[in-house]
């Protein structure tokens, strides 16, 4: 792969200068608040109506192969179309720049959060924050849900999800292993119920692009490129991680994050909120690397940043390396274990790009995979499910109990610790996003401040 020979190539056949593509892609970049829905409609509404860089067929084209594929759907999206459109200098540029905002976003408020989390003023924030993210997430269930369960099997597969996932702390990946198995039986059998979602766009005729119809060269599949492609980002993506391990051993903090974060990078089909669930489970219960309420409170600051809303994993490995700095400063542990969250998060996401694109457009009309797709999503649902009601247990009850009597093993509300003014600030969020339809921002904003009234009114 020869980026200088990508960026001399950028913008023949189709006129769209490198220069001009970077100030759009900023563009898109500085405005990818909302999780994936909203990042996906800035797309195209940048892309396709207004600069008319691509067609529709090809803009949804390229939203299916990613949908395929672990990790945030909307930064790979905006990889595949840098990537199309300026080979692989472009694609490093769109996918960087997407995420480069909420980078740097997400560390500087961990740094303020590690520095004064216990101050009142900023508990009283997050206290807001965290009952506005509850129906935010809870929000995010009904969208997905509307999406996706379309007849009962799918409903059936969401419910046997949530309560694997919930009542039994079943993994995770064998959640989504068994989902994908079973749509792809059932698209191969014929059964139509295992017939693909859609992305709930419309019919209409596709707007002309300056690309045209034509598959690019460096889109074509080539076995010899892909295994370079490969090799080149599969060592950017592992070398550190076997570093790590060689030199300071499985049981070092920076070995434990590279790990943990490499596997989620694997297995994050459905987006940031159905993988937060397992990463919850892992970080707060196994690793001991957070608090609950913590997780919460990370959570909050990707819904108030631009970019994917896994920038969360971020704060995560933030957090970590700050409570075990390994002889390092707090702060440099903790920006270092950010940062190698961040890395080890997003190199896979290049990799499945820049290797697999071409290989995944001749699967698109395969039946078994679009089968194995509708599955997945509607497992997730359940997966999405068992987050909300875990951060709802976290946030309205002060005390749970929990229940380890094989083969059950979850957390049981204590009804005496009802936290009243978390619970009427998260009905009041509810009443504000499905009532009044008032935008993501707008609820968490008004939620943090009146966090904050209560804490000078002395409620809480």
């Amino acid at each position: 792969m020869d980026v200088r020979a990508d960026q001399a190539g950028a913008g023949a056949g189709h006129g769209i200068s490198f220069n001009e593509a970077f100030r759009v892609w900023l563009r898109v970049a500085c405005l990818s608040f909302g999780g994936p829905a909203g990042q996906i409609a800035v797309m195209h509404r940048i892309l396709v109506e207004e600069k008319k860089w691509i067609s529709e067929g090809r803009f949804l084209h390229a939203l299916n192969y990613c949908m395929l594929l672990p990790g945030p759907e909307a930064q790979q999206l905006a990889t595949y179309v840098g990537w199309l459109m300026h080979r692989t200098a472009g694609g490093l540029m769109a996918g960087g720049l997407f995420i480069l905002p909420g980078i740097i976003a997400i560390m500087g408020l961990s740094y303020i959060y590690a520095a004064f989390g216990n101050v009142s003023f900023v508990e009283a924030l997050f206290f807001g924050l965290k009952a506005a993210v509850l129906a935010v997430v809870v929000e995010a269930v009904v969208r997905v849900g509307k999406r996706a369960l379309k007849n009962r099997i799918m409903i059936a597969l969401a419910g046997i999800a949530f309560v694997a996932i919930f009542f039994f702390a079943v993994p995770f990946p064998i959640i989504i292993i068994a989902a994908g198995l079973i749509g792809y039986a059932g698209a191969r059998s014929g059964r139509p119920e295992f017939a693909p979602a859609g992305h709930g766009h419309g019919g209409g005729a596709a707007i002309d692009s300056m690309l045209g119809e034509a598959v690019p060269d460096h889109v074509r599949p080539n076995t010899a490129r892909a295994i370079r492609v490969g090799a080149l980002w599969l060592a950017l993506w592992l070398v550190p991680v076997i570093a790590l391990l060689m030199a300071l051993g499985q049981a070092n903090v920076f070995s434990q994050i590279a790990l943990f974060f490499s596997k989620m990078a694997l297995v994050t089909f459905g987006g940031a909120y159905a993988v937060l669930a397992y990463v919850a489970q892992q970080a707060v219960e196994h690793y001991h690397w957070l608090k609950p309420h913590e997780m919460l409170d990370g959570l909050g600051m990707a819904e108030t940043t631009p970019g994917p809303l896994i920038m969360v994993l971020q704060f995560v490995g933030f957090m970590a390396a700050y409570r075990d700095p390994s002889g390092l400063s707090p702060m440099l542990a903790a920006t270092l274990g950010g940062l190698l969250a961040t890395w080890v998060t997003f190199m896979p996401c290049f990799l499945w790009i820049f290797v697999g694109a071409p290989y995944i457009e001749r699967l698109r009309g395969n039946a078994g995979l679009a089968g194995a797709l509708s599955a997945i999503t509607a497992a997730v649902v359940g997966v999405i499910l068992n987050l909300s009601i875990w951060f709802a247990l976290h946030i309205l009850f002060r005390e749970t109990v929990p229940v380890d009597a094989f083969p059950l093993n979850f957390d049981m509300p204590v009804l005496r610790s009802v936290d009243v003014p978390a619970l009427v600030l998260a009905i009041a969020a509810a009443t504000a996003i499905f009532r009044f339809k008032l935008g993501m921002l707008t609820v968490l904003a008004g939620s943090c401040a009146a966090g904050v009234a209560l804490r000078m009114a002395g409620v809480i």
